[in-house]
């Protein structure tokens, strides 16, 4: 019979041992995380996986899958962990359950690199094919997590690369899902030369090294022609001069009956101050800037609308709103396009909410959850037509908050004839973590993929100005009262990635697919071939 001793020493090992063989997974984890806005270590993104890849190697699908788990839990913490002060503060949620929500999600997002792992490890390829392979399968998963669900495509991992101007330049063909697919190739190329060193084989593996080199070489050049053509075109494109306007206003008070008037005057003295060095033909204000249902309430709107008559330029301000019908009353995340003469001549509301933060889905069976902010409202999604509002002789579409991590929405807006981007947001929730950062970088990508110009207006930051090659013309800081004035081109290029949209990552999907039939098919042609044998 064993003793006590002895099973303590052997549960100890095999603590030891399961650390050491996860060890790597955790090393990818935290790579991963520091490649993103925050740490801004960029770089790391192409050799983050390797540990974890070459983990792989020796283990069964079962503990590939695991890895995965591993690998993804550890990256989304430390990417979301914004959710927990969010939470706590503004959802009135104690620290325990605020941990639990977050635990909850990053179980479910790290769900995709494990099935990624597992299904790598299952299919045996050649090694000059496998970098593909993998770039194909994690793009299909990325693709399949900004959809399934209502979607979460929040630190896909092409975002990591925003600063890496040369390089995401194809997202005007292939969208972000192009970037991840070329930085898991090569993520898989590395861990396979490390693979043939470990075993003597190197000369096995230096095809896959060869394509993935082939890939970031075309990928950069690509790059590099496009940047000069677009900043071509950007000397003679038609120019909008555009002032965004960051309030700073806290989330603890926004909403509060008492300062709505003093959250009106502070965005009219900043927009005053801002209008006596600039003439743009847009002031932006964030979203919900006017913390009253601008029209109804008619002593506040009276007062914005002196300040646009006054100003004689036209106003982008976001607002909640309602509207009275069959189904009762209806209430609206809307911005409001107002000229100026302080005539509303176009609005648009809000069309993809933020799941149990400005709607309950399937509120009719779960209401009993609620929501996880209390202040963020009780909204319905607006018609999905996506039309640009007018202002002068330009078109804008615009992206409120959240939607700006949807590609559709903007790509949507470009081709109804949308010359520039608009996208407003309140970022207050988010605090002083990474979020706002993260939230920013995602910008870069839509003025890119649709090469148009962005504006962007954040209550507390970060507010600034993007340009169609993605270039960051110039940004605020959080947590301060600032206007911002450019002079940004209007484009009215269309590119594939606008017309044609995700047709890179569906084509990935479709590759994947029938890569598993093919195998299937060869597996049963062999049974069969056996059985007839015998």
């Amino acid at each position: 019979m064993i003793s006590i001793a002895d099973f303590i020493l052997k549960f100890k090992s095999r603590i030891i041992i399961m650390n050491l063989k996860y060890f790597p997974s955790v090393c990818s984890g935290l790579l991963l995380f520091l490649a993103f806005p925050g740490a801004e270590l960029w770089p790391l993104a192409f050799v983050a996986m390797v540990p974890w890849f070459v983990s792989m190697e020796s283990m069964s699908e079962k503990s590939c899958f695991y890895t995965g788990l591993v690998t993804g839990f550890i990256w989304f913490a430390g990417l979301l962990y914004w959710i927990i002060p969010t939470l706590d503060t503004y959802g009135g949620l104690n620290p325990g359950a605020s941990v639990s929500i977050l635990c909850i999600l990053c179980f479910y997002l790290s769900l995709y690199p494990a099935m990624f792992a597992f299904l790598l490890k299952k299919t045996h390829l050649p090694p000059w094919i496998r970098p593909l392979y993998a770039g194909c399968l994690w793009t299909s998963l990325e693709y399949i997590r900004a959809h399934a669900f209502t979607g979460f495509p929040w630190g896909e991992l092409g975002y990591s690369q925003y600063r890496n101007l040369g390089f995401i330049q194809i997202a005007d063909i292939a969208g972000v899902y192009g970037v991840s697919f070329v930085i898991v190739a090569v993520n898989c190329a590395f861990a396979q030369l490390v693979s043939g060193f470990k075993k003597n084989c190197v000369t096995k593996n230096l095809v896959s090294v060869m394509i993935s080199t082939a890939l970031v070489i075309c990928t950069m050049v690509y790059g590099h022609l496009k940047i000069n053509r677009v900043e071509k075109q950007m000397k003679t494109a038609s120019k909008a001069s555009v002032m965004v306007v960051q309030g700073n206003i806290n989330q603890d008070i926004k909403w509060s009956r008492e300062f709505k008037t003093k959250t009106v005057e502070k965005y009219i003295r900043l927009t005053a101050e801002g209008l006596k060095s600039a003439s743009p033909d847009l002031v932006v204000w964030p979203e919900t800037a006017l913390p009253f249902y601008y029209g109804p309430d008619r002593k506040l709107s009276d007062r914005v609308d002196q300040c646009i008559r006054k100003s004689k330029t036209n106003f982008l301000v976001g607002t909640p709103a309602f509207e009275s019908g069959r189904n009762g009353m209806r209430y609206y995340n809307r911005a409001c396009m107002i000229n100026r003469f302080s005539i509303v001549t176009g609005i648009y509301d809000k069309t993809h909410l933020v799941p149990f933060g400005e709607y309950v889905p399937f509120g009719r069976y779960l209401k009993f959850l609620g929501k996880l902010t209390a202040q963020a409202g009780d909204f319905s999604s607006g018609p999905a037509s996506f039309e640009p509002l007018r202002f002068k002789k330009h078109k804008t579409g615009v992206l409120i908050c959240f939607e700006i991590v949807f590609p559709h929405i903007s790509s949507g807006f470009v081709k109804n004839g949308a010359d520039i981007l608009t996208t407003i947001t309140n970022d207050a929730w988010f605090g002083t973590t990474s979020a706002p950062d993260q939230h920013f970088s995602i910008a870069v990508f839509r003025a890119v993929e649709n090469r148009r110009s962005i504006a962007r207006a954040a209550n507390t930051g970060i507010s600034g100005f993007i340009d169609p090659t993605g270039r960051i013309l110039a940004r605020t800081s959080l947590f301060c009262a600032q206007t911002l004035e450019r002079t940004i081109p209007a484009m009215t290029e269309i590119t594939f990635y606008t017309r044609h949209g995700d047709l890179f990552a569906l084509g990935a999907l479709v590759a994947i697919c029938l890569a598993f039939m093919i195998k299937q098919g060869k597996k049963y042609i062999h049974r069969k071939t056996k059985e007839n044998v015998q």
